[in-house]
């Protein structure tokens, strides 16, 4: 009997050793994605102008880096100097902990060097080697062209500097461990010519992250394979769930009844002149979806994101966009 009680504790306390041992690597030796590169990026007006058009329009970096008036429809940006974080992320939204943008302007990452700002958006790894959760869309920007992530760089270089400091992020346990599983070493492409309708809008919905919203997560944050672009994903909302739409061209998705023009057009009423956006209560539908950032896609871009679309699978899944206590509404 003694025997068999020492062989249970030796076979116990080898477990625990084996725990620990894998709980130190994970939270000492990941993330590994490599050391920031040796990187000066020379800051040419293209490169600003073409950053400027991306990160407020298609990768939306000044949309998440920003406050957002979730008092008006869609959430857009409170106006004034943008880029200064401090955007709150929290578990009433279904986030394992509580997370809050960063500061981008020069008070915030004045003293990163362009490859540590470059490592951090692409593979989602911070200036000091600790893991970034993929609220910010890394693995995505990871598969841009090099020279598009330069140009966000330099555009997010000549912002003015907002003084505000921002607190730390604080990720449940086991999620603070896990998340230095989470970054990966990019994988660049090249960006296709435009006139490859199809490729450049396969590149460009990959920019914007369309799919991020407009599939299906499992409890774990995991993309269920087969549900790409179908929509379903729910957003916590103080007034119920709000669900994304099934952007494919099956008969309950949103591709169904609209044209290429008519697809263009839902983005761009939103920079008519006379536009303002709607005051919500909290009790009432509100979108995540930035469309006033969105609408600033250029009609070439837009329609080349919508030829994509018209390849994509189709599949059957008929999203109630809104549900709350009193009522179901359906899209």
């Amino acid at each position: 009997m003694k025997k068999a009680i020492k062989i249970i504790l030796i076979i116990l306390l080898v477990m625990v050793a084996g725990i620990a041992a894998i709980g130190f690597y994970v939270k000492k030796a990941l993330p590994d994605v490599g050391a920031p590169e040796e990187l000066t990026i020379e800051r040419t007006p293209a490169r600003i102008e073409r950053g400027k058009y991306l990160a407020n329009h298609v990768t939306l970096c000044m949309d998440c880096h920003s406050v957002r008036d979730w008092s008006l429809h869609a959430g857009p940006p409170i106006p004034g100097p943008m880029g200064g974080g401090g955007e709150r992320f929290g578990e009433e939204i279904g986030i394992p902990g509580t997370i809050y943008s960063r500061n981008i302007t020069p008070y915030g990452i004045g003293n990163w060097t362009d490859g540590e700002l470059f490592r951090a958006i692409t593979t989602g790894v911070s200036r000091d080697g600790h893991a970034l959760f993929p609220l910010m869309p890394y693995a995505n920007y990871g598969k841009m062209d090099r020279e598009d992530i330069y140009s966000i760089i330099s555009y997010i270089r000549t912002l003015p500097a907002v003084k505000k400091d921002i607190p730390p992020a604080e990720l449940n346990f086991p999620v603070n461990f896990i998340v230095n599983t989470m970054p990966q070493k990019a994988a660049f492409t090249t960006r296709p010519d435009s006139l490859d309708e199809i490729a450049y809008g396969r590149y460009m919905i990959n920019a914007a992250a369309c799919m991020d919203c407009h599939s299906q997560f499992d409890d774990k944050g995991n993309m269920v394979p087969g549900t790409e672009f179908g929509g379903g994903r729910e957003f916590i909302f103080p007034g119920g769930i709000v669900t994304s739409a099934n952007l494919t061209t099956d008969p309950t998705g949103i591709l169904a009844s609209l044209t290429r023009e008519g697809f263009i057009r839902r983005f761009k009423e939103y920079t008519d002149s006379s536009y303002q956006p709607e005051k919500v209560n909290p009790t009432d539908f509100n979108t995540p979806m930035p469309w006033m950032m969105y609408a600033n896609m250029t009609e070439k871009d837009l329609g080349a994101i919508y030829a994509y679309l018209k390849t994509v699978k189709p599949m059957v899944n008929e999203v109630i966009k809104f549900r709350k206590k009193e009522a179901v509404v359906k899209k």
